[in-house]
């Protein structure tokens, strides 16, 4: 499927797991990629996992900056000449006791899940309504339901979640999308990097678990690119979890 011919899609965090296996799956179905992320080395690796047909940027973006921000949308419609697609999925965890979670580690966690996403979407927003564009922000099930030693990270999430609903209203009748993915567990450096808080209650650590394995960074990128599509014209303002039956009950 070709679902992506002449679309330009703007992928954040794009050097590393979900958001470098979305910039594969939105490049090898068309569209042209610019990608954005703090590290130069993961952005050469994902450059170099894409089509050779040199319909690829990158740009090297700190999405707690919000000049850092409008730099990179105008960089890529500079590049590309317009905006169709938007994907939020830069994102940092932080599991941890509440006591022990510095103020230096929230503001790290909110710039960079939250603040960065409404950057990103504010900055887009002109280019997205000039192209009939869409957005899809990376929320999770932790934007869903409550999980111990993720307060931080819950906040931002639901965060995340409640400000794409939002959007989705404001601008439904100026025809642009915004939709949230809910992941739970899945193969990611960022996952590979869990570490367990001190003293922890394993009965709580174990609502954080899947019911079955762990997703692969690929079948969430697929989740966003059938959001992006055309083919959910009529999907607006959800958050649709991807979590191996964690959220349901």
């Amino acid at each position: 499927m070709q679902r992506f011919d002449d679309k330009v899609a703007l992928v954040t965090g794009a050097a590393s797991g979900i958001g470098r296996a979305t910039a594969i799956r939105l490049a090898s179905e068309g569209a042209a990629v610019f990608l954005a992320d703090i590290n130069p080395a993961g952005l050469a690796e994902t450059v170099a996992a894409l089509p050779a047909d040199g319909r690829s940027r990158s740009f090297q973006l700190n999405v707690s900056d919000s000049a850092d921000c409008n730099n990179a949308v105008a960089a890529c419609v500079e590049a590309f000449g317009k905006l169709d697609i938007l994907c939020n999925i830069a994102g940092v965890a932080i599991c941890d006791n509440l006591s022990n979670i510095t103020d230096e580690q929230w503001h790290r966690a909110v710039g960079i899940n939250l603040d960065g996403v409404f950057f990103m979407c504010r900055a887009a927003m002109p280019h997205l309504l000039e192209s009939g564009g869409n957005i899809v922000n990376m929320s999770s099930s932790a934007g869903l339901v409550g999980q111990a030693y993720n307060s931080a990270y819950c906040a931002t999430k639901a965060g995340v979640l409640m400000f794409s609903k939002s959007l989705a209203l404001e601008y439904a009748r100026q025809g642009v999308r915004v939709n949230a993915v809910c992941p739970g567990f899945v193969k990611t450096p960022l996952s590979a990097n869990f570490a367990m808080p001190q003293q922890v209650d394993t009965d709580l650590m174990a609502r954080l678990m899947p019911l079955s394995e762990g997703a692969e960074p690929e079948e969430i990128a697929a989740s966003v690119a059938y959001l992006a599509s055309e083919e959910a014209r009529f999907i607006n303002g959800i958050g649709l979890p991807i979590d191996g039956a964690q959220t349901a009950g």
